[in-house]
C-alpha cells in the first residue's frame, strides 16, 4: 500500500485529489500500473467510482485487505487446509469486488468484477477475455503449464493457434512469467486479461477433473483389445477393470454433476466412441462437447453412474433406467439415468430434473394472458380429457407437472401413472410404468378407478387400449391430462381417430388441447436492439402486419449466456378449447384444414403466432421462432 504524505495537489484534469505520495509523482503511472492509486485513477477516470470512494480506499486499503486474508483463511480452515493463503495473495483488486462500492449515480448496482477487469484492461491497452469453459481444451489448460505455477502467477493458457498461446491472467505486465512460459512451450505469449474468479474457478475445475481422470487411468492396465467395441464382442471380460469406488472416478463423477449443474445443463451424455470417451451437455436445449476422455476410463464412470443409481452394474447388454437424488448448495434435483449398448460400449445419458423448472406458476410457463384465461377454465373442469401435444423436450412435463401441482389440495386425489416417474412429489400418488410386472399405461388404469381418484395423469397416450381406459376415466366423472406426440392441436383429433377411437367418443370427453414448443430467452445481461426491414421477415416465413423496419431485441453475448446471447428457455402454447364447433367436426373423416379454420375463428392463436408475439415483445429471436415452429 502506498504511503500517503503532505502536499495536497489540485489540477483541473480532474484526477489530482490525492495526496501524493512523498517522493512520488505523477509520472510513476507508467512505471506500475497495478499500484493502488493508479487503479484508483483509472476507476475514477472511467467514472466507476467516486473520488470519495478512492480516497476511503486508498487510506483504508491495508485493514481491508488483512480482513479479507482472515476470511480467507477462516475460509481454507473449514476446508480442512491449514496453509494460509500466499503472501501477497490479496490484492487492492479483491478489496473492490469485496467491499461492493456503489458505481456513480447507481445505488442499486456494485462495482463487480467483469466490470471491475473489463474496465482496467481497456486502460491498460489489452484485450479483456472472458473465459467460456465450454470452448476450452482440457489438455491445453492442464498440460501447458503446471497446476502450481498456474496458482501462484494467476495464468491460465485457454487457446493456441499457429504456435501463439494465449495466456488469460490479471496481471498482463508480469513479463518474466510470460518469458518463462514462452520458452517451455516454444510458442509466443499472447496474454489477456480475465478475472480472477473465473481464473481460479477453471483452475480449480480443470486441473481437479484432470488429475481424476489421469489418476484412474493409471490403475487401469488398458487391455489390448476394445472389450467396449462390437466388433470384439466375442472376446472374454477382462478382469482388469477399476473398481466402481476407486476414490478418482468418484471425484470426476461428482465433477461432471457439480459441473452439470452450475452450466444449467438439462443432460448429460457419456458417449463411447471409437479411441475416446465424450461428455457432451445440453444446455438451453442445445448440445455441447465439453470433455474427451481416455476410452479406457469409460466403463469406471458407466459403473460408478450404475452404483449410484441402483442398477445392475454386471449387466452390460440390455438397457436400464434409474434415478439419482443429489445437488449441491441450497440446490437439489433429481437425475434421470438411462443407460444402453452401442456401437463402442455402453452410453449413459443423465437428464437433470430440477425442481423449480418443472413446478412452476402456470402465469410464468409462457401462456398469452388470453390463453392463460382459457387454460384455467378448462384445468377446472369436473371431468374430461386434456392433451398436451409436442415433441420430446418441448416442456409438456413441465406443463402438466405444474398444473397438477396448482389443482393439487387436500380435498381430491390425484394420481399419476408414468414412465419413468420424472420428479417424485409427495402431493401426488405416482405410479410407475413397470412392464415386466404387467403395470402398463393401459392395465394400471383398471386399477386406478378403484383408488377413488379425482384426477389422473397418463405419461403418454402411446396405443388405442390407453386411450380407451383414459377415455372411460373420462365418462365416470374423472379430470383425465395426457400427452400425444402430435406436431400441433388440430393433429390430435386426427391421431386419435388413426389409433381407433371412435369420434364420438371423443366428442363426448375432449376438453381442450394445448400444443407447445421451448424457445430460448434473449440474455437479458447483453440484450440490445436492432432493426430489420418486415420484408425479410416475411420472406423467412413471419408474418408481420405494417412495412418499414420492425425493432427487435437480441443478445450480443456475455459471461453469463456463454456468448450464446440466450439465456433459459420459455415455452410458446397453442391452446384449443373443444368448443361445439370443433365438435360437429369431429367425424371419422375429420377435416384438420375445417378444424383449424373454425378453432382460429373460436380465437385459437396458432403456435407461429404466440411465437412471433414474444418475438416482438423482445422475449426471443427470429431465428428461435424459424427454429421452433
Amino acid at each position: 500500500m502506498l504511503d500517503t504524505g503532505a502536499g495536497h495537489h489540485r489540477k483541473n484534469n480532474g484526477v489530482s485529489w490525492f495526496k501524493a505520495p512523498q517522493g512520488m509523482n505523477m509520472a510513476d503511472k507508467s512505471s506500475n500500473p497495478l499500484a493502488t492509486k493508479n487503479i484508483l485513477l483509472a476507476l475514477v477516470k472511467r467514472k466507476l467510482i467516486t473520488k470519495g470512494q478512492a480516497r476511503e480506499i486508498l487510506f483504508k486499503g491495508d485493514s481491508l485487505k488483512r480482513r479479507l486474508e482472515t476470511d480467507e483463511q477462516r475460509r481454507l480452515k473449514e476446508k480442512g487446509i491449514d496453509t494460509p493463503p500466499p503472501s501477497g495473495s490479496i490484492t487492492i483488486l479483491d478489496v473492490l469486488t469485496k467491499k461492493f462500492l456503489h458505481r456513480t449515480g447507481d445505488s442499486f448496482k456494485g462495482l463487480d468484477e467483469e466490470v471491475l477487469y473489463k474496465t482496467l484492461a481497456s486502460e491498460w491497452g489489452f484485450p479483456y477475455k472472458t473465459i467460456d469453459p465450454l470452448k476450452l481444451d482440457l489438455n491445453l489448460v492442464t498440460s501447458t503449464i503446471p497446476l502450481s505455477f498456474a496458482r501462484k502467477y494467476m495464468v491460465l493458457p485457454i487457446a493456441r493457434q499457429n504456435q501463439v498461446l494465449t495466456l488469460a491472467t490479471v496481471n498482463p505486465f508480469n513479463q518474466e512469467v510470460f518469458n518463462d512460459i514462452a520458452r517451455a512451450t516454444q510458442m509466443k505469449v499472447r496474454p489477456v486479461v480475465a478475472s480472477k474468479s473465473e481464473i481460479i474457478k477453471t483452475i480449480d475445475e480443470f486441473f481437479g477433473f484432470k488429475r481424476s481422470i489421469a489418476e484412474a487411468e493409471s490403475h487401469i492396465n488398458a487391455p489390448t483389445v476394445d472389450l467396449g467395441n462390437l466388433e470384439q464382442y466375442v472376446k472374454i471380460k477382462s478382469a482388469e477393470e477399476l473398481p466402481a469406488n476407486d476414490q478418482h472416478i468418484i471425484n470426476a463423477v461428482n465433477h461432471l454433476f457439480s459441473y452439470a449443474l452450475d452450466q444449467r445443463a438439462s443432460d448429460i451424455h457419456i458417449e463411447p466412441k471409437r479411441d475416446i470417451s465424450m461428455i457432451r451437455m445440453r444446455i438451453d436445449g442445445i448440445l455441447h462437447d465439453i470433455y474427451r476422455l481416455p476410452k479406457n476410463v469409460h466403463p469406471a464412470i458407466i459403473s460408478r453412474i450404475k452404483n449410484l443409481s441402483r442398477l445392475d452394474m454386471a449387466e452390460k447388454r440390455r438397457p436400464q433406467d434409474g434415478r439419482i437424488k443429489t445437488g449441491n448448495d441450497d440446490m437439489e434435483v433429481e437425475i434421470r439415468i438411462s443407460t444402453v449398448p452401442v456401437a463402442f460400449g455402453e452410453k449413459a445419458v443423465m437428464r437433470i430434473m430440477d425442481p423449480e423448472v418443472l413446478f412452476q406458476d402456470l402465469e410464468y410457463l409462457g401462456f398469452e394472458s388470453t390463453d392463460l384465461i382459457r387454460y384455467n377454465q378448462l384445468v377446472k373442469t369436473p371431468h374430461g380429457i386434456i392433451l398436451d401435444c409436442g415433441p420430446t423436450g418441448s416442456g409438456k412435463s413441465t406443463t402438466l407437472y405444474s398444473t397438477l401441482r396448482d389443482l393439487s389440495s387436500p380435498e381430491i386425489n390425484i394420481m399419476t401413472v408414468e414412465d419413468p416417474i420424472e420428479m417424485v412429489e409427495e402431493s401426488f400418488n405416482q405410479i410407475a410404468v413397470q412392464p415386466a410386472l404387467d403395470i402398463t399405461f393401459a392395465t394400471i388404469l383398471r386399477n386406478i378407478l378403484r383408488q377413488d381418484p379425482d384426477v389422473i395423469m397418463i405419461g403418454e397416450m402411446r396405443d388405442l387400449e390407453t386411450a380407451q381406459n383414459a377415455i372411460q376415466a373420462a365418462l365416470t366423472g374423472h379430470l383425465v391430462f395426457s400427452t400425444l406426440h402430435t406436431n400441433d392441436s388440430v393433429s390430435a383429433l386426427t391421431r386419435l381417430i388413426d389409433l381407433g377411437v371412435p369420434a364420438f367418443l371423443i366428442q363426448n370427453t375432449m376438453v381442450g388441447i394445448i400444443s407447445q414448443r421451448l424457445v430460448r430467452k434473449i440474455c437479458p445481461h447483453c440484450r440490445e436492439s436492432f432493426k430489420m426491414p418486415a420484408s425479410e421477415l416475411t420472406d423467412a416465413g413471419i408474418e408481420i402486419e405494417g412495412e418499414g423496419d420492425i425493432e427487435l431485441q437480441r443478445g450480443k453475448g456475455c459471461q453469463k449466456c456463454r456468448g450464446t446471447g440466450y439465456f433459459g428457455r420459455v415455452a410458446v402454447f397453442e391452446l384449443l378449447p373443444y368448443t361445439r364447433a370443433i365438435r360437429r367436426l369431429t367425424t371419422p373423416e375429420t377435416d384438420q384444414v375445417a378444424v383449424l379454420d373454425a378453432a382460429v375463428k373460436e380465437g385459437m392463436v396458432p403456435l407461429r403466432e404466440n411465437a412471433v408475439k414474444k418475438m416482438l415483445a423482445g422475449i426471443t429471436t427470429y431465428h428461435e421462432v424459424l427454429r421452433v415452429t
